[in-house]
């Protein structure tokens, strides 16, 4: 029953206003108040830069991670204006940066095209910050104005001269009462950034990280714009074709739309498509794309046609033409309109026929001036058609045997009684063996069990008809409910968690890394809804007293050993000075750090104490090594310290009195556990630790797929080799 209607009345009705309505409901704002949010103050500040450079004003963005964990966005351009507003009667700087839908955005005399078209960017981030702070250079002085959660806290003032300089910095620290991600990430801001370089040729954005002990730096600006766009993407695949670049413009609705895009073919199987409006990552494409995709389908049939290359009894469809194709369409609007607050999908109708024409026009000139290729690509296309009508065929062969129809799942499947996929949880396990004991120590009602033998075809060198061949891939497709390709549903999904759950060794994590690529490549939706997990199954028991323990990794291992040895022992500095025992611990840590450092140097043939002090050496885990070594000094110790024996024999004795009394046993598979054993440490949902995949950047995942799974081997080669020494749990 409701409450008494008595006490519902006007006084109830809250009415939030400017920044308080921001604060009550930021992910109406920004989309959630985790890390992803957290990241997206930084692109709501660094936009407003962009749209200067967009304008003509701009050429130059210093975004910096601060010591403190604030963060400052600076630029070279007109500097936010900073006179009398005049309906507001204060500095146009405070109204920019404290009324939601102010800006200079709105009239179009200023900025032809903007990403922050809501009119709600900066004065958000003001609002969702602790505190900020900004600079303004204009008009031959420097101004300053401070803010604490979107109310002015020092109001604007004229604190220096500039000169003809002119600019805007801000620096802001986000409000920790709302957010819970905590620190920025180098890796996510990197990544929008060089994106926004790609994007906007000619401009220069310089990203420093003061907080962290790595101080990253990198500076990012690319003359060739889209063209080295599509080159980076394409890092790890081998070209079919040349970078096609091809740009246009035409009269929208609401001003000129201008169009750019640049297109390679390689010899992969998989498409990457990246679109964008204003800068802004369209994920979900919209208008644009669909006028780019018209555009490609219907060039390359003409073309085919008229020069006898397609017939008619071909049947290629749009998805074949895009086999191996990596694409950038970008398009700058006037007044664009985005699906949702977020700004994911292009909405703007005549954007599409813009497109389509600009493409068909300029890829149909582009043919007609290389026929090489143009005879290249369909013939992949090609390709691609007659695979796709194999594996039809092979689709409805097995579904006349009743193996794909979902109503006749494959035997070696133990499904779970629980019919509510949200409750449901499948585990693709390793091998038979470990099937079993998952099978007998498994909660019936909610968890399914799938055994897999052998390890799984690798989809990124196969095509889908000698995928739909493999009778695993068969399987695993059966199991999970959702159909394939044309009639992929994702909501038909049997299982809400899929577990990978495969041995802690080399060989387990190939056949994970398998499966990841099928995932991502053929089932992307899965990940991106959350439903791929990775078990994380114990490497060590530990048996104390007649009590076990299970430790995860050999990392882990160390420091339980560390942590039981250091009940007896005094750990002291080189000055005397006795270590705490949380200072011990972080020190010891250290040592055995240097020493698995040290030995797989030592395995590749070098000696780590000559290296630990060349500054000159590269390569071979030298800067590793010599960061590690230079980590002493917090402690009173230098390199020959550890190398002449004295701190190696410290870390050797408390590690051996750590082992007193302890009964260490590894496991080299899942099939080494009984069924409690097994339950109890990957499988019980009250003591289990497991992972979710999650798709953070689509460009570094596309690119690490390609490296590690496809056809070109000396890029392997070379990140296996620049990458061996970071490796701290490989099974030898």
């Amino acid at each position: 029953m409701a409450g008494n209607e008595n006490n519902y009345n006007a006084e109830n009705i809250q009415v939030l206003e400017g920044m308080e309505a921001v604060r009550k409901r930021p992910a109406m704002y920004i989309g959630d108040t985790g890390e992803r949010g957290y990241h997206h103050l930084v692109y709501e500040v660094v936009d407003n830069s962009i749209d200067e450079a967009l304008a003509g004003y701009c050429s130059m963005i210093d975004v910096i991670i601060n010591a403190d964990g604030s963060l400052t966005v600076k630029d070279n351009g007109r500097g936010i204006p900073v006179d009398m507003h005049p309906t507001q009667h204060r500095p146009a700087i405070e109204v920019v940066l404290t009324v939601l839908h102010a800006g200079g955005k709105f009239d179009g005399s200023n900025y032809k095209v903007s990403g922050g078209l809501h009119g709600v960017g900066v004065s958000c981030v003001n609002a969702l910050s602790d505190w900020m702070k900004v600079d303004v250079k204009r008009g031959g002085r420097l101004h300053h104005i401070e803010f604490s959660r979107g109310h002015v806290t020092k109001p604007l003032e004229v604190v220096g001269e500039c000169g003809a300089e002119t600019g805007t910095s801000v620096t802001f620290y986000p409000d920790h009462t709302i957010f819970s991600c905590r620190a920025f990430k180098w890796e996510t801001l990197c990544a929008r950034l060089r994106e926004l370089a790609f994007l906007n040729k000619g401009v220069t954005i310089h990203f420093r990280d003061d907080e962290g002990e790595a101080h990253h730096e990198e500076t990012f600006h690319y003359d060739g714009g889209v063209v080295q766009f599509v080159e980076y993407l394409n890092t790890n695949k081998k070209p079919l074709s040349p970078v096609i670049r091809f740009e246009g413009e035409r009269e929208g609705v609401t001003g000129m739309v201008q169009a750019e895009i640049a297109l390679q073919y390689t010899e992969s199987y998989s498409t990457l498509e990246q679109t964008y409006a204003n800068n802004i990552h369209t994920i979900e494409g919209g208008t644009h794309l669909t006028g780019f995709r018209t555009a490609l389908t219907r060039t390359i049939n003409k073309y085919g046609a008229d020069n006898k290359l397609i017939r008619e009894k071909d049947n290629i469809s749009g998805e074949d033409m895009r086999e191996g194709l990596t694409a950038i369409v970008s398009v700058k609007v006037p007044q664009p309109q985005f699906e949702g607050q977020t700004k994911t999908k292009l909405g703007n109708g005549e954007v599409e026929g813009i497109v389509a024409s600009i493409v068909s026009d300029r890829l149909m000139t582009f043919f007609e001036e290389n026929p090489q290729v143009a005879r290249t690509i369909i013939e992949k296309t090609l390709l691609a058609a007659r695979a796709r009508e194999a594996a039809r065929a092979a689709r409805e062969s097995t579904r006349r045997k009743g193996i794909m129809d979902g109503l006749n799942l494959p035997g070696k499947l133990k499904d779970c009684s629980e019919k509510d996929p949200a409750k449901t949880e499948l585990f693709l396990v390793e091998g038979d063996s470990a099937g079993g004991s998952a099978q007998k120590g498994r909660d019936r009602a909610t968890q399914a069990i799938l055994p897999l033998r052998g390890k799984v075809l690798n989809v990124e060198k196969a095509r889908i008809d000698r995928m739909l061949a493999n009778a695993e891939i068969r399987t695993l497709i059966t199991a999970i409910g959702c159909g394939f390709g044309e009639e992929w549903d994702v909501s038909k999904a049997r299982y809400h968690k899929i577990v990978i759950m495969t041995d802690a060794d080399v060989d387990g994590a190939h056949i994970r890394t398998l499966l990841l690529t099928f995932f991502y490549r053929k089932m992307p939706e899965l990940i991106e809804k959350g439903y791929v997990y990775l078990a994380q199954p114990p490497l060590y028991k530990v048996e104390r007293k007649k009590k076990s323990d299970y430790v995860l990794t050999d990392g882990d291992l160390t420091q339980k050993l560390l942590t039981l040895g250091l009940d007896d022992f005094e750990v002291k500095t080189k000055g005397g000075e006795t270590m705490d025992r949380e200072k011990a611990k972080e020190f010891l840590t250290l040592l055995a750090e240097i020493e698995a450092t040290a030995k797989m140097v030592e395995e590749r043939g070098f000696k780590p104490e000559e290296l630990a002090v060349d500054e000159n050496a590269q390569g071979s885990g030298a800067s590793m090594l010599r960061k590690e070594i230079s980590a002493l000094a917090g402690y009173g110790y230098e390199a020959k310290d550890y190398f002449g024996g004295e701190l190696k024999k410290l870390l050797d004795d408390v590690r051996t009195q750590g082992k007193q009394g302890l009964s260490i046993s590894r496991f080299k598979g899942l099939g080494e556990m009984n069924a409690d054993e097994l339950y109890d440490t990957t499988m019980n949902p009250e003591k289990r630790y497991m992972k979710r995949v999650k798709l953070e950047d689509a460009v570094k995942a596309d690119q690490m797929f390609s490296l590690l799974m496809g056809d070109e081997v000396e890029p392997r080669k070379r990140f296996i080799e620049e990458n061996a020494l970071n490796v701290r749990n490989l099974d030898f």
